[in-house]
Parts: structure tokens; sequence; C-alpha cells
């Protein structure tokens, strides 16, 4: 049989129709078969819960009829999802959400309207609709989440590291573990969810990336993905537990408001000392974010110091002084005058408009830190850092200070500033030299005990240099302990990490600026030879204690680490994961062995012999076990003692015993250490001898290791062999402990350095290994610990590598320059092998140049020369070639090929001219450099004087000056003569200004020019220079490819006659609108990286891009030099543009509307399908995205909505989801496709849904009915354009807002033009629909129209002042509880948003309750069950009656039930209170006013709950006591008040429950009292009641005032009564808040804008 085609209800498949039998065009490997249930139809169905993060949450999935389907969520409750949970074994049920809490399903709707009691043991025993009948959409699948077993739900959730419980870095308690969360997808939903889930308040701020800190343990959760309403974080959507592609920089932070970081407010300095000095960053959005330094000043400075109450600013630090922020940057180019309040008050861009990068934060110094700015000073030209002339920066560059009042409490104040010691004297003159040239426009005069050199009395001086050059000095005692430093945490004293002893305290040294001059220091301090690595990140361990330095800036020469320039001791912004350690050359020395395991196959096995006294002896077997041969094995490297140890005979050895008894703990990392008998005193004559065999002796068990793409097999990218392929390791973790295995292992001697981020080039194959712990002794690495084979959360961007001392690369740390002008110019050689060698100049440039010159301590290179500048050379070609990035401390950290392998194809030696060489006339080649250009040959000009390389200024500046640029640096012919530092601003002296070349001179100097440093131009003025070497100007130079369009795919340049692409490194926005525009393809939409539009082929020609967006040509923008760059083709930048026209035609045809059908692109003209092979929920949600439809709710192919006609455009379609147009996504190139229109895609979009909310509102009419048509969309209120609207269109609106049918549909801005967006064009509406949304129309956006085309819409409803029925429910009386409203029949709640007093007054007025007293919202009065009928209520409290004020559509809110607005009215009997029969307003007897009269209250149910409300209404404080037994008195014998409640937190006694409250006999109590704390500054005497009566008197007269006085002191006398009869029944004596008002009598009618009202007094109605 074939093309059977039953209807199911057949008997017999023979009686199904199908092709004759035996006609077929098939063979056996289409056999059908067919799987049945082994029960009968009734009995349980399969169940399963989806996209949640474990198998007991998630969305409820039911099989039926072969397929999985949906359950819809009417009527779903508790009782149902337990019956769920325990049907699937997951324990109780804890939520039952619905509204497609964990995404919408996208196949059939099962169920709908279930119902179970919530006993039944499955699903199917419940009652149930019929199988598929349902009235829903996808947008209303139930879910379930269960409570699971122990291992499915955490048993805790909290913030570790901050400053207490409600804020800190997220963590889950799983297994017994706590692990963190990864910041993918970080946002306020997430915040609001922990934050409620711990009672810690409102959300104040979420923070992405270690805000506070590394967490450890694993990642249990990535990309979360809450509504922000759930209860638990564990029920939001999130990648199953423990899957992430993360390491802990992406820890994410909560803020809550109810920690003390609610205290900082919206502003706050972070990484500083203390408060008053750090990063500035604000709060925006519920992100914290930084500053950018642009523009950034003192004025700027000074308004935050005032905003955070920290007194003046000392320093406005910018370029991240105080350490890169994770956060987004929120301001830029702020601009203040410094009298501002806030820093919020001054001019800015716009909120995340910058063009900036976490390098540039700013940071503020204020003088209440205490915080010295030594940043800001310096000692010059002295011997030490602590000696010198004293040097201020300003403006930029270093001042001198003239030494006119200079004496030694100035000196003083220096030295204490620089953390110098005392000081020793305070010199003038030419002691130190010349000055800098420029001059501190301050005079100076100290105390001697100021904090820093700014905070002494300054006046100006102007710029005016010193008189007869005499500039201050200061010599300081300096510090002596700061002398001593070590290296720990390391097998050699040579090597490990650093620490320096200051004050009596050992501390580390933080890695920022940290190089090999520094490390230079430090080995030469320690007399261990020369710096071979400076590694940094804590390789050697992390250490404790303070942190004593930071910044350290070594030239290289200081005979001490504490004479290097730093900041001041202990000021940092590190933490210990940042501790900077030194390899010395001396570490890597061969040292003379004092152990060895003799006479054995391999060294870590055989007889255990030590050296002692120049001799070789043995130990003893007498008491030797296994923890004696642990320690060996340890000693040895060897890794762990085997049990094979024992009874293993290897001969007798020496006759010499050197050790007997020898009783080790094992812990020990020496044989020597372990307790023993007297060396050679020893009973063991013929006795057996101690022997070891260590686990390194069984190499044949340990995993192959290798070092790959390095110079030598002892240098490379780490490779371990498992399962038969070689495999690389992840740096997570990667130390020298860790680098040390590999080494020995090997046999490659010590380790030099343990490089990461794929420093040897990223590898390929599985990724073996990560986060490996070696102690340090392991004999391989296969005997670290580590997660497990192949188990980790990394790229081969991380794959670790190693250096080995038997690379000989340490050599490279020896280099000279010969046959130049000075030691910082001419030709390279490298030591090695006892004789001096050159090094290849074929690959040669600046980049390598820049590292040769830094490793010497010359400055940045000047220029990198050919084998002829500095002659030939002799000797050996050491090394034949080098590669660096431009950016390492020394050549042994670039890529090289050394040691004489003779393949230097120029036979030429390389030579360099380094900055600090003898200075060079301009017309040298040497003189004039390009720089920050993307080739040596384009670039900003500068050019080098005075020891200083400088810039010009673009004054005259034109191709005639670049020309001769040009010429002289042998670069061809000018292409362009850019200004306005086109390359970035450059930094230090503007040279030469008024340039004026003829264009044929040969070099600059022979052109006119001011004189050197005469200028009145700014850095943002500098010359650049674009020279046709460069290659820049090649044609075509730059395309997109690999997209659909020639507006968006990969991004290619040509350089050098070949196509190569661009990394992604720091590729933003910015750097997309540059290719944009030169391309013409409009705007930027897009930076996409990580290939994107797949991998490229050839060469990479440009990382690290840094455009400001304003270029005209890619080429202006910053980049590294042309071929440089650390990178891979997985790393290839893309760029999506607007310009791409056919992006927008796209259309869904032959559906039931706009929002779902057959999916058609326009393309040359024509429109066309798409195939449906691999089309997918992604795919289809790019199309409903791009056309204004909602979410994708299902992608069918197959030609669901029938075959289409012409051509099949678009196949292979690939999205990720995120794009927004389908133009952005991978797929075949245009009309490239093996299909047929049977395989027409479909998209169906949950615009289709009835349920569309999307809000819309009629504005600038006479009513709410009527006015001009706006809509809501992407959170911004915009219009509708008239073309093609009509009263169909209108109908649609009339009905959504509830307003009647549609009697006009003006155009033409009949109610004016709005502002804004014009968010739809050409809406066609059938009239049927329920939301305007689901109108056919353009795309949202997509309009040619203006604001004088708006629509408009009349509805007939034009009575909108008709009652609305209202009702006040669940509260103490009809005049208090939750708002409820009539609609439709049916009653329904008020969403709280921007609910008010105002929206209260209304509800109180219509219900003829009085005033309104409060509007609480967040359900006060509990959570409403029916509709959310109202949102954003707006009244202006005047009115008389709800339905007056602004409403917006019925049913349209973004609330729940836990937003539901209520109102508490003064009412018809307000309960005004009174205490009586006590000392003072404060304390007695409880009476309330009712129906005229006053009434005690009976005391039995009186508590502290109530007794609190009382005090709070009467404005007493707290209560402080609740007495009984009539303490204060029985009362007038009235009966008592019976029938009171209240919760505790009311604010008045009438928000209490009050039901049957009435006078009654109080049989079981006596009247209710209470004794509050009474309010500060109440008057405890007659004397103080007159004083706060004074001005009172005076205006009565002298008459009252004596009859008062002699009235007040008598009742003193008689029993200090109070005045004026009993003063204690009176109202308390300020206004109490919320204090209840009723109309004066005689008063007129109520005013709703000047109510006039007054407290009812107790004399008015006292019996």
């Amino acid at each position: 049989m074939e093309s059977v085609n039953c209807t199911g209800t057949e008997a017999a498949l023979a009686e199904c129709q199908a092709r004759p039998w035996g006609s077929n065009g098939c063979d056996h490997r289409q056999d059908a078969g067919a799987i049945c249930s082994a029960a009968d139809t009734s009995s349980q169905r399969p169940l399963r819960l989806v996209n949640g993060s474990n198998s007991c949450l998630g969305r409820v999935e039911v099989f039926h009829d072969h397929k999985w389907g949906t359950v819809c969520d009417d009527g779903w409750d508790l009782q149902d999802a337990a019956v769920v949970c325990r049907q699937l074994g997951c324990g109780t049920a804890l939520s039952a959400p619905g509204s497609a809490h964990f995404g919408p399903g996208s196949d059939p709707i099962w169920l709908d309207d279930v119902h179970c009691a919530g006993s039944e043991s499955n699903l199917a025993e419940c009652q149930l609709s019929a199988w598929g009948e349902h009235n829903c959409g996808h947008g209303e699948d139930a879910s379930v989440v269960c409570s699971g077993a122990s291992s499915a739900i955490p048993a805790a959730l909290r913030l570790a590291g901050g400053p207490g419980r409600c804020a800190g870095r997220v963590e889950l308690l799983r297994n017994g573990t706590w692990g963190t969360v990864c910041d993918d997808g970080w946002g306020p939903a997430e915040g609001r969810v922990v934050c409620r889930q711990l009672g810690c308040g409102a959300l104040l701020a979420v923070a992405p990336g270690t805000r506070y800190g590394e967490g450890t343990g694993p990642i249990w959760l990535d990309e979360l993905n809450c509504t922000g309403d759930e209860r638990d974080l564990w029920e939001c959507p999130a990648r199953p537990w423990g899957e992430h592609n993360c390491q802990h920089l992406e820890d994410a932070s909560v803020e809550c408001s109810d920690s003390n970081v609610s205290a900082l407010g919206t502003l706050q300095l972070l990484d500083g000392p203390d408060r008053c000095a750090g990063r500035v960053e604000v709060l925006h959005n519920h992100m914290w974010g930084t500053v950018c330094d642009d523009g950034w000043d003192a004025a700027d400075a000074a308004v935050v110091c005032r905003q955070l109450g920290c007194g003046t600013a000392l320093a406005a630090p910018g370029g991240a002084r105080f350490g890169r922020g994770h956060d987004p940057i929120w301001l830029d180019e702020v601009n203040c005058t410094g009298t501002e309040d806030t820093l919020f008050e001054c001019p800015a861009r716009a909120w995340g408009s910058n063009n900036c990068y976490h390098g540039e934060d700013a940071g503020v110094i204020c003088s209440a830190s205490g915080m010295s700015t030594a940043a800001e000073l310096r000692l010059a030209n002295g011997s030490t850092r602590c000696a010198g002339r004293v040097e201020v920066a300003q403006d930029g560059a270093w001042a001198a200070v003239c030494d006119e009042g200079w004496g030694p409490a100035e000196a003083r104040v220096v030295c204490r500033q620089l953390g110098c010691g005392a000081a020793a004297s305070a010199r003038a003159g030419p002691r130190f030299g010349p000055g800098p040239g420029r001059t501190w426009r301050n005079r100076v005069s100290c105390v001697g005990t100021e904090a820093a050199l700014s905070a002494c009395e300054l006046e100006r001086r102007g710029d005016a240099a010193c008189g007869r050059r005499r500039e201050a000095g200061v010599v300081c005692s300096g510090n002596s302990d700061g002398d001593q430093v070590r290296l720990v945490d390391s097998s050699s004293r040579c090597a490990g990490r650093v620490e320096i002893l200051h004050g009596g305290r050992w501390g580390t040294v933080c890695d920022d600026g940290w190089d090999l001059l520094d490390a230079e220091v430090v080995c030469r301090q320690l007399d261990c030879g020369r710096a071979l690595a400076a590694p940094g990140g804590a390789q050697f361990g992390r250490g404790d204690g303070i942190i004593w330095m930071d910044e350290a800036n070594c030239t290289g020469m200081e005979t001490a680490l504490s004479a290097c320039q730093a900041r001041p001791w202990g000021v940092n912004n590190c933490y210990h994961g940042e501790d900077a350690g030194a390899v010395c050359s001396d570490s890597i020395l061969p040292e003379p062995p004092q152990l060895r395991l003799a006479n054995g196959s391999h060294r870590c096995l055989g007889r255990v012999e030590v050296h002692h006294q120049e001799e070789w002896g043995t130990v003893c077997a007498h008491g030797w076990d296994e923890r004696d041969a642990e320690v060996v094995c340890r000693q040895l490297g060897c890794g762990t003692a085997l049990p094979a140890s024992h009874g293993k005979d290897f001969g007798a050895g020496p006759s010499r015993v050197w050790l007997d008894n020898v009783k080790c703990q094992g812990t020990e990392t020496a044989l020597t250490e372990c307790p023993a008998s007297p060396w050679g005193e020893s009973s063991c004559v013929h006795g057996k001898r101690a022997t070891v065999v260590c686990s390194g002796s069984a190499v044949s068990t340990f995993a192959p290791v290798r070092l790959a793409d390095g110079p030598s097999r002892c240098a490379g990218r780490v490779e371990v062999f498992h399962s038969g392929k070689w495999g690389t390791v992840c740096d997570d973790g990667w130390d020298f402990a860790d680098a040390r295995a590999v080494c020995r292992q090997l046999g490659c001697g010590a380790v030099v350095s343990a490089p990461r981020r794929a420093r040897f080039g990223p590898g390929q194959g599985p990724i073996w290994m990560d986060n490996v712990q070696c102690l340090g002794t392991e004999a391989a690495l296969s005997e670290c610990r580590t997660k497990g084979w192949g188990v980790h959360g990394c790229e081969h961007g991380e794959d670790a590598g190693v250096v080995c001392s038997g690379s000989g690369i340490a050599d490279l740390g020896r280099l000279r320059l010969v046959n130049g002008s000075d030691s910082c110019s001419g030709r390279l050689e490298v030591f090695h092998d006892g004789r001096w060698g050159g090094v290849c100049s074929e690959g040669w440039g600046l980049a390598e140049a820049h590292v040769a010159c830094r490793q010497l301590g010359c400055g940045p290179a000047r220029s990198a020369t050919g084998p002829t500048r500095f002659g030939p050379g002799g000797g050996p070609m050491w090394v034949d070639a080098v590669e660096c990035a431009g950016t390492e401390g020394a050549l042994f950290d670039c890529k090289v090929k050394v040691w004489g392998a003779q393949s230097c194809a120029a036979k030429g030696h390389a030579g360099v001219s380094c900055s600090m060489a003898t200075d060079l006339e301009l017309g040298s080649s040497e003189a004039l450099r390009l720089v920050n250009g993307p080739h040596r040959c384009a670039g900003r000009v500068e050019v080098f004087h005075g020891q200083q390389w400088g810039t010009i200024c673009d004054d005259t500046w034109d191709l005639k000056d670049a020309a001769v640029v040009c010429r002289q640096l042998g670069c061809g012919t000018p292409v362009s003569a850019p200004g306005l530092s086109q390359f970035g601003q450059g930094s230090g002296p503007i040279w030469l200004d008024g340039v004026r070349c003829v264009g044929t001179e040969a070099t600059l100097a022979e052109c006119p020019v001011k004189p050197w440093g005469h200028h009145a131009c700014n850095h943002v003025e500098d010359a650049s220079v674009v020279c046709s070497g460069s290659g820049i100007a090649s044609i075509p130079r730059l395309r997109l490819v690999g997209g659909l369009s020639e507006c968006a795919g990969r991004v290619e340049v040509f350089y050098n006659n070949e196509w190569g692409t661009v990394c992604d490194d720091s590729w933003d926005l910015s750097d997309a609108a540059v290719v944009c525009r030169q391309l013409g393809c409009g705007v930027a939409m897009a930076a996409p990286g990580s290939a994107r539009f797949g991998w490229g082929a050839g060469p990479i020609w440009l990382d690290d891009v840094s455009c400001t967006g304003q270029e005209s040509n890619f080429w202006e923008c910053r980049a590294k030099m042309l071929g440089v760059h650390n990178c891979h083709h997985g790393e290839d930048a893309g760029v999506v543009c607007a310009g791409n026209s056919s992006s927008a035609a796209l259309r869904l045809a032959d559906g039931p509307h706009r929002c779902a059908g057959r999916l058609e692109v326009l393309h040359d003209g024509e429109w066309g399908t798409v195939c449906d092979d691999g089309w997918d929920l992604n795919d289809a949600a790019v199309v409903c995205k791009q056309l204004g439809c909602g979410t994708a709710t299902a992608a069918p192919g197959r030609a669901r909505f029938g075959p289409g006609t012409g051509r099949i455009w678009l196949d292979d379609v690939a999205c990720a989801g995120s794009e927004d147009k389908v133009a952005q996504c991978r797929a075949r190139p245009w009309g490239h496709s093996n299909c047929n229109h049977g395989e027409d895609a479909g998209v169906v979009c949950s615009g289709t849904s009835r349920s569309d909310n999307t809000r819309v509102r009629l504005a600038d009419g006479p009513h709410r009915c009527a006015g001009r048509l706006e809509v809501l969309h992407d959170g911004e209120w915009g219009t509708v354009c008239d073309d093609g609207w009509d009263l169909n269109d209108a109908a649609v609106v009339c009905k959504q807002l509830g307003c009647g049918t549609a009697t006009a549909a003006p155009g033409r801005a009949r109610f004016g033009p709005g502002t804004g967006r014009i968010w739809l064009d050409d809406v066609a509406c059938a009239g049927s629909e329920d939301n305007v949304v689901q109108c056919r129309a353009r795309p949202w956006g997509h309009s040619n129209c203006n604001h004088g085309e708006d629509a408009g819409v009349v509805c007939s409803d034009t009575n909108v002042t008709a009652d609305v029925q209202l009702r006040l429910a669940d509260g103490p009386h009809r005049c208090a509880g939750r708002l409820e409203v009539l609609h439709q029949e049916r009653w329904g709640t008020v969403c709280d948003d921007s609910w008010d007093l105002s929206d209260a007054k209304a509800v109180c007025r219509q219900l003829g309750c009085g005033t309104a007293v409060a509007a609480p919202g967040r359900a006060h009065f509990g959570q409403g069950s029916d509709p959310i009928w109202l949102d954003e209520v707006e009244c202006a409290g005047t009115e008389s009656a709800l339905a007056q004020c602004r409403l917006g559509g019925w049913g349209q809110h973004n609330c729940n039930h836990e937003e539901d607005a209520g109102v508490v009215c003064s009412g018809p009997n307000p309960l005004p209170a009174r205490l009586t029969g006590g000392p003072g307003p404060c304390a007695g007897r409880l009476e309330l006013l009712l129906n005229a009269s006053w009434h005690g209250v009976c005391s039995s149910g009186w508590s502290s709950l109530e007794a609190g409300v009382a005090c709070r209404q009467l404005g007493c404080g707290p209560a402080q006591a609740v007495p009984g037994g009539a303490q204060f008195g029985a009362g007038d014998g009235r009966d008592l008040l019976e029938g009171l409640s209240c919760r505790g937190s009311e604010s008045l006694l009438l928000e209490c429950q009050q039901r049957d409250t009435g006078p009654g006999p109080c049989r079981l109590g006596a009247p209710a009292a209470v004794v509050c704390a009474e309010p500060k500054g109440a008057p405890p005497s007659c004397a103080a009641l007159v004083a706060l009566l004074a001005l009172a008197m005076l205006l009565s007269g002298v008459l009252l005032w004596l009859v008062l006085t002699r009235t007040c002191v008598e009742g003193a006398q008689a029993g200090a009564r109070w005045c004026s009869g009993d003063q204690s029944a009176s109202a308390a004596p300020f206004q109490p808040m919320g204090a209840i008002y009723i109309p004066a009598e005689g008063e007129a009618a109520e005013d709703g804008d000047t109510e006039m009202t007054q407290l009812v007094k107790e004399e008015d109605v006292a019996p």
C-alpha cells in the first residue's frame, strides 16, 4: 500500500483510501510503522513540564493523538497543579502560573477548563473538556511549579559579599553547595524577584559583572528570564541547572531598598579608600553605571562632593584612576558650572549616549576622604622617588613649584603626601636640575599638618617662570622598612608573589601597570639576576592582609621597589586576585640536589639518598613508613608515594648512613624538616635501607602532554592526549603551580611563565581540562585535580600556555643596542650561548621596536630600522623572526623563532631608535611619525623635539603639507590631510603650528613654521595624514559579504591586493555606523561579532577598531596596525545597515489576517516565498517583530497557507531570534534553493490573538472618546497616519476603548498635530477586530507621513460623565477598602499605577463617604480575583464621580492583583480619638467619638496592635504600654465600644475592622488605655504651654496674658492640672498625620480646589 489516507473511524486498514494494491514508488527503507498504547484510552495520559530549569517546573503538556499539546489556563489553579506534581512524582505544588509563564507552546491546545479536586492521582481523573475544544491561544498556556525532589529546588538564596543581607552577589544553594548566577540577560525583573524572595523591599539596582567580587563553586543558573512577578528565583525560565557559558567574572548582583546601599541615593564613589573618593557611579533604570571622563574637570567634581556631603573637590581624575567599572556608561560630556546642587542638574549627553569605554571612567577625590592626591604630585630628578624637584600635575602636564615662601612646613606636607617619611630638607635652586619648562600657577603656604599640598593655602601667581630659575625641592627621610621585599609561594626564592614590608607589616603589590621594569627592580634588589617575567593575576596564589602598593611605575634603574613611583602606601583599587609576581633569571638555575632516588629505572623510584657534607649517604629503613615516603615524593616533584615502596630492594648503596629513625608527619616540604636521629648516628649498619616508589615513576599511566605552536618543544600551548585525541587546557585558574607540573612532565626545567588567553594561538578539537588545581609537586599534569575530562565552560580563546626554562626563551631577556648614538639606539643584539647575536630584520616593525625599547627602559620606539642604518653586524643571527602586538613587556612575550634556525631571508640585522635616544633633527625620518592609524603611513602627525614627541596644529594644514610628510617617511603620495584630531587627540606638547609647505620640500624642516611650541591650539586640532603607502587608497577598499544584501554581512577590507576581515574586539555600533556611511547604506542597525555572517578566509587585517562614529571613511578610525591582531576568524565582525531597502518588503499572505500566513519577501521588484528547510520559531520570531505582530506562536512549513507562486527567494534561513529584520539573518544567497512551493514557510504571530492589549488613547479632544489617535509601542506614544483611514478603522478604536460606535474618522490632524513617532500607516481594518493592531498596516514606524496627517476618531459614547458603579471591598466598612468598578456586568479592580489622593477623592465623593484620607496601593485590602478593569486613572480631585476622570481603555493594563488600588474615606463616622485621665495628651484612657458622644473602648480583645494604631493616629509615636485594670479611671460609666480589631499597620482606627462595633456592656473587661511615646518637644508643663502660646498672647493683649498665667500657675499648685479646663481630653498639641476633618458649622459646600477644613474640637461635642 502507498498514499494511505484514513479518516480514523475505519474498522480495518483495508477500508482506507489508498493507491491500487501493489502500485507504489517505494522501497523497504520507507516501510511505515505504528506504536499502539498498551492500555485503554481512558488510562493515564503521558504528561510533562517543559521550558523550566528542571523537570518539576514548566509549561504543562499532555500527549494525545500522537502529539504533545498544551493546557489552557482557564480555571487553572493550585488544585490542578497538585495533581500534575503528584502524577510526575514532583512533590507538592508551589504555584500554578498561567499566561504562558514558561513561554507559549507551538503544538495543539488539548485541554481547557480543567477542574481537579486536588486529590486525584493523575490528570485524566479530573473533570476535563473534550480533547482539542477550547477558546484559548498559546498566550494562555498553563504552567506548574512543584516542590520537586530535594535536588530539584534550591534550599536557599542569599546575597553575598555585600554590606548586608540585602545587597551583594546572588548565590543559590543546591545539592548542599552554594553557587552563583550568570549575568547573561540579568535585569530589573530578575532583581525584583530576588528582593521579594529575601524580604528585602523593592529593587534598587541590578549589577552585572562582579560588582561584589567573584564567587566560587558552580555557576548554577544562566540566561534567567523572569517576568518580575515570580515568588522564587528558580520559578523563572532559565537554562538547565549548571549549564552555562560563563565565568565568575560574570556573577550577577542585586541591591535592594532595605540594604544600607539605599542610603547612598543615586550617586556614589566606588573602589576608593572611603565613600568620599573613588570612581563616580550613578543609578539609572535600576542599574549603576559610570561617567565618562570626556570634559570631566574640577567643576564637575565639586558638584559630586557637594551632593555627597564630602567637602570640596581635591581632584577630578579620569582614565579609570579607581579601576574600570563593569556596568553601563550612563553619562558623557558632563559640563557643570560648579554651583549645581546635584550632578543631574548639569548639562550632559543623553543617558547611555557616549563614545567611551571603561578605561575612561571618571573619578573624584573630595577633601573629606582624607586621601592624599599623591598621583598629582611627584619629586623629579632625585636619586629616589622620595627626593627631587617638586612638580605638580597641571593641565595634563607636569609643572614645577617655585620656591617663593618654600620651607620646612611645605616640605613636611610633600613627604607626608608621598608616603616618604619625614622631611630631611627643603631645598631650592638648581640642585635637581632644570624643570619641565612649565610653572605651577599657585604660590603655596602650609601649616605643616595638611594631608596634601592641595589642602594648603594657595595664592594665584600666574604662569610666569620662577625667579632666577629657583624651583622648590625636597629630600625626605624615606621609609627604611619599605626597602625590604621578598618573593613567596614558589619553590625558589627568586620567583613568586611580590611582598613588601612597610610599617612593620608585609603586604602585596597590585598588578595595575605592573611590568618587566618593575620586576627588574625586584630581581636586582634580591640579587636574583634579571627579570624574566612579571606575572599578574595572582599566578603565585593570592596573598592576604594589606595591599601596600598599586600602579608601581619603575624606570628599571631603581635600587629598591620603594623608590619607584606609585600611589600612596595602602591606597589602591585592587583585591588579592590582582597580586603581582616576579620571575628572576636565577630561579631557573638548577640547584645542587640534596635528595635523590638511586638505582631505580626512573628518577621517581629507588633507594633514598641524601647529600650532606659533600657526600651522598642512605637512610635507614628503621621506622620508615608511607608518611616519610610522601615527603620524599613531594620534595622531588614525583607526585605521591605508592604502596609498592615497601619491600622493594634497590641495593645497599653507599656505606654512609646519614639518617635514621625518620618520623615525618607527611606534610613537610623537605625530608630534612622531619624529626630524625642526629646526622650520621645510626644503628643500621647492616640493616635495610629506605626505598620509595612515587606515582611519577608510572609514566605510562599519565596522559601525554605537549606544548604546541611555540618556538620550541618547551614553550607553547598546553595540549593533552586523551581518548585518542589531542585537546587543550582552559586557563581558568591557570597558574605557576599548574605550569610546573607540565614543565616537570616534559623534562623542560623550571617555569618561566604561565600565559593565559591563547597566547600561543587558539587550539582545535576538544578542551579536555578546566580549573586545573596542582599543588606544584605532581609529576604530571594528569595527577592534578580538575573538573573532569571534557567538563568546561570555555572557548579556545582561553587556552592555557607554558614557557619552561628549557625553551631558552629566557635568554631573550638580555638585550643591547650597538652602533647607535647611545644605549637607546642601534642594532639590536641578544646574548645566547655565551655570545651576542643579531635579530633578523625581516618582518621587523614599529610594534616589535616598541617592545624592545620598553624592555630596555628606553621609552617608546621612535622608529624601527633595517640592516643599513646601524651597520651589518657580525656573529650569529640568533633570532630569525619576531611578531609582537606592541603591548608586550619583553621580546620573549612575543611570537619568536629562535637560536640559529638560519631562515632569515633578508640576512640583515634589525635596529631600533627609542624615544629616550639623543634628540634628532626635524629633517630626519626618525623625528617624524604617524600614530594611531592602521598603518605606519596613516595617522596623527607627531614630531620629536626636546626629548619628547608632540603634535602639529591643523591651522593652514593641507595636502601640500601632507605631501612633504609622506615623502619624508617614504610613504608615497598624500591621499588626505585631515585635521580636528581625526586619529585621536595626542598628549604632551603641540610643537608646530602654521606649517606652510609648497609641497616640493624634501622634509618638513624646510617648510616655514612658527617657532617650536608657539601656537594657539589644543589637541582637538591635531593634524593627520593618510599616504598612499598605507594601502588605504586601494579601490575597492570595503565590502559586506555573506549577508542577504550589499548592506549586511561580514566586514572585509582590501589591503595589499588581498581581501581580509576585521576582528570583533571592541567592535560596536560606532564602528558599524562608519561602514554603513561609507557604503551609502544608511544608519547602522547592528554590529554583530562572533562571525555572525560566517567565518572569513585570508588575513585578518584589522583589530581593536575604535571609531567615534563621525568619520566619513573607515580608514580614519583608530585601530591596531594592519595585520596585527590576536584573533581568529570565529571573531570576524559584521554589520547590518538600515539601507537595505528589501528588508522592509515583507508580508504574510493568504492567512486570516496580516499577522498570519505564508511568508513572502520582495526582492528585485518581485514577490517570492521562503523555503521551510530549517525554518523554526527563531526565524518566525524575527518576521513577527519586523511586522509589528508580537511574538511568534508557530512556524508551520509544508505550504500550510497554500503554495505560493513565482520565485523562491530564500532557503536555509537561520535566525538567532534577536534580529530586527529577516535580511539580517543568515541564509543562502537570493534565489538559491532546492525546494518547491509545497515547502513554502509560514508564520503565525501572537498579534492574531484576540487578547492583544496594545494600548490606545484619544488625545486633545473634548473627552476621552474623541480626539487624535495615539498608540503605545516600545514604551513610546505615537500617532497614526490618515492614509486610507476610514470608519472601519475608527470603529475598532471605539470598540477597544469601550466608547460605543464610530461616528467620524477625521484626518489632516483635526485634533492638532501630535509629536514623537508616527507608529502606523496604511491601516486597513475590517471593522470586526478587537484591537487596532490586529488590522493590516505597514510595519511599526514605517510611514511616508508627517504630523499634519495624524488620524482622529469620534465615538458615539460622548456621555462620558455617566456614573460608573463603584464599591470598596474587604475593608472595615463601606467607606474603606479595595476599589472595585462594575463593567460589562462584572466587578473588577483598579491598578495602582499613578493612583493617588486626587483619584481617591473622586471615589469618596461619589460614594458619599466624606473626603479621602488615604489612597493605599499594593493590594492593601487584599488582592481581588476578578478582571482588572482600569489602569493609570488620572483625576484632578474636583470630580464628583470617577467617570469624570481620564480613564484608560477598559481592561487595558500591565498589572496584576498585587497592585490593586484601595481607598480610605473619612466616612460618615470618622472615629476621632482622644486619651483622657492621663498625665498628658499621649497617655490615658482611649475614647472615640461616635454619634456625637465620646465612648470608651472595651479592653476585651484590646492589644498592642490596636494601641499602636491609636498612638499613630494621635501623632504620639509608637505605643509603649497597654495598661489594664482601669489604671486611668473607669470613665463616666457609659457603655464601652466592642468589636474593634486592628492588624497594627493601619494609620487610623477607622481603617481597623469594625464589624458589629457599638456600645456594649464589656462584661469581661475594663476601659482600654494606652501609654504612647510622647513626640519630641511635647510640652511637659504649663510653662511650656505658655511658651507655645506666646505669640497668641501678645496678639490678644496683656490682660488675656495675665489671666492665663494666673490660671495656669494656680492650676499647677493645685495638682498640676492642665490649663483651660480638662486639657487632657483635647486633641494632640499638633496636627496628627491622617487626622480626620469635618466641615465647620455654617461652612459653604465643599470646593474641591480649596477645601476648608478644621479639626473636630472636643469642646463642641462634649456632653
